[in-house]
């Protein structure tokens, strides 16, 4: 390859040196140091004019300064009359700050790709960025390579029973990611995700409650659930009969005399007021249950209701359907559609599988809340003084505690506020999600959905960060799965602190797999066993051979055995 040359930035030179003896030359030469108050100083070592250059520079823990020196030998070679400017990035920096998650946010990705051209770079060669959309961000043109035919290769060379494995994606996020790489592979996919809005709710919450019908009136209609409930048993509805008390009241609105304003124009009838300013005499008649009582006061768990004779044994025809712990399996009929059971049939459409995370970690169903313990206390001393642990300055005014609107009506602790009421954005960053996993006194909701039972699953994402997330996901799929063994496979290995050392200790998690792309330190990968490292030198010079003598790319794309 004449009239090419190939330089080396910092942050890689066994890649790039891997990358040179494939191509059969050697790396060009280039003086890189920096002066005493931290600036870069690049000086090219060999002639650029008229020659076209490839910059092999990827990210690691200065990641900083391997931008700014990347875009330093840019201009260092734009100056030198060089004819094309190739950057080759196996792990393209800030590629998870591709939008704005805030109202204030850099969407810095894009600047990236904005300094970079006014460098004078000519062409991008990267490996799986984080969001494809990126490539919209440049210029010019972007080779977006992915890793996914090696991972693949590895999978049918190193798991003996890999045709039965399941492809499982962490995050919502990933899921495209996943099901390319399952019809690659042609095995089945699941998703594993994680709901950081979980507020707490008491422990007499938990279970579902019915509701009893409300008449015209606003009255609650007691008879007419046990009827209905004994009609679907075929039992007669007197043998069952509960009096029904005399709890009316009218709620229409009475027209009183119109009122006139100063304009001579007839004002419209006054509504009344809401509950948190009525009477006080009312809310007397409230509390002592002589006026209209509330639904949720009244209301009954199907487990709760139960015969003339006052025990507490369940009604037939609205008992809960029993299934195994943490899967919901609703009847099906034979065409596929719900039923309501009466068949028999238990069949499920889907498997569904939830769990509960505390700290990050798989916990029974029946293990307490880590907000049990605040809640009772602001519980405990709202019932001793009155009002709620607050400061002296935002003292709760007196009508607000007296209202049962205000207590019914109060916000979830926790819950995040949408600006159009949605809910969270399903390619939110690790960063949020680790933040809650390793939080304490968060509780997380996890599903997995999918059948992993006594089956390899191959957990995989473009990137390993943080621990949290992939030992969550390894735990949900293991424990409350049935899965066998979990593989964790990315394109980069960042391996933040020490997440390396956490994914080693995790008993779940069997071998954890990602490329070079990303270097890896040597006293991280020290005494780490379950780590497999997969060599991306052959695709990145595949790629810079086949770009310099003007070659299609489309084979880097393809699987092969």
């Amino acid at each position: 390859m004449r009239s090419c040359c190939v330089f080396s930035g910092l942050s890689h030179p066994q890649l790039v040196e891997s990358i040179c003896e494939r191509l059969g030359q050697k790396p060009s030469q280039v003086e890189s140091k920096k002066f005493s108050n931290g600036e870069t100083s690049v000086e090219i070592k060999t002639s650029v004019r008229d020659q076209e250059i490839f910059i092999v520079q990827s990210g690691s823990s200065e990641i900083n300064d391997n931008v700014l020196e990347l875009l330093i030998m840019i201009s260092a070679c734009k100056s030198g009359s060089s004819r094309k400017i190739t950057a080759v990035m196996p792990y393209f920096p800030y590629s998870r700050q591709s939008k704005k998650k805030t109202h204030r946010g850099a969407i810095t990705a894009r600047m990236i790709a904005n300094l970079m051209k006014v460098a004078g770079v000519d062409h991008v060669i990267t490996i799986d960025l984080h969001a494809s959309q990126m490539q919209g961000f440049f210029k010019c043109p972007v080779d977006n390579l992915r890793a996914e035919p090696l991972i693949a290769k590895w999978v049918r060379m190193n798991i003996p029973d890999w045709s039965e494995a399941v492809v499982v994606s962490k995050n919502p996020g990933g899921t495209k990611r996943v099901t390319s790489l399952a019809d690659a592979l042609q095995l089945s996919f699941g998703i594993v995700t994680t709901d950081r809005r979980r507020p707490y709710v008491p422990s007499s919450m938990y279970n579902s409650a019915i509701f009893e019908p409300i008449g015209t009136d606003g009255t609650n209609d007691r008879e007419a659930l046990h009827r209905e409930a004994f009609e679907e048993a075929e039992v007669a509805p007197e043998a069952f009969a509960v009096e029904r008390g005399s709890r009316e009241q009218d709620y229409a609105y009475h027209n009183h005399q119109p009122r006139v304003n100063g304009f001579g124009h007839q004002r419209r009838p006054s509504r009344p007021r809401a509950a948190t300013t009525m009477p006080a005499s009312l809310r007397t008649r409230l509390t002592n249950g002589d006026g209209p009582s509330s639904p949720l006061a009244n209301s009954q768990r199907a487990d709760s209701i139960g015969g003339e004779d006052g025990t507490n044994e369940p009604v037939p025809g609205i008992q809960r359907i029993t299934t195994a712990l943490g899967v919901t399996r609703p009847p099906h009929d034979d065409d596929g559609y719900e039923s309501s059971g009466d068949d028999g049939n238990d069949e499920s459409a889907r498997d569904v599988i939830t769990g509960r995370l505390i700290h990050g970690h798989i916990v029974d169903d029946d293990a307490p809340s880590p907000g049990m313990s605040t809640r009772s206390a602001s519980i405990t001393d709202h019932n001793l003084h009155g009002t709620r642990s607050t400061s002296d300055d935002n003292d709760v005014p007196e009508p607000m505690t007296q209202s049962f609107i205000s207590v019914t009506s109060e916000r979830p602790m926790g819950a995040p506020q949408h600006g159009l009421g949605g809910t969270g954005d399903a390619t939110a960053s690790d960063e949020e999600e680790e933040e809650d996993l390793r939080n304490p006194d968060v509780e997380t909701t996890v599903t997995l959905v999918g059948n992993v039972r006594d089956k390899p699953v191959l957990i995989v994402d473009d990137m390993i960060d943080k621990a949290g997330s992939w030992i969550a996901a390894a735990e949900t799929v293991v424990k409350r799965g049935g899965a066998t063994k979990v593989y964790c496979m990315a394109t980069h290995g960042l391996f933040g602190g020490d997440s390396l050392r956490e994914l080693e200790a995790c008993d779940e998690i069997e071998a954890v797999v990602v490329t070079d792309a990303f270097p890896i330190p040597e006293e991280k990968r020290r005494g780490v066993t379950k780590l497999r490292v997969l060599d991306v030198s052959g695709l990145l010079a595949e790629a810079i051979r086949r770009n310099y003598h003007g070659e299609s790319i489309t084979q880097l794309y393809r699987h092969f055995d």
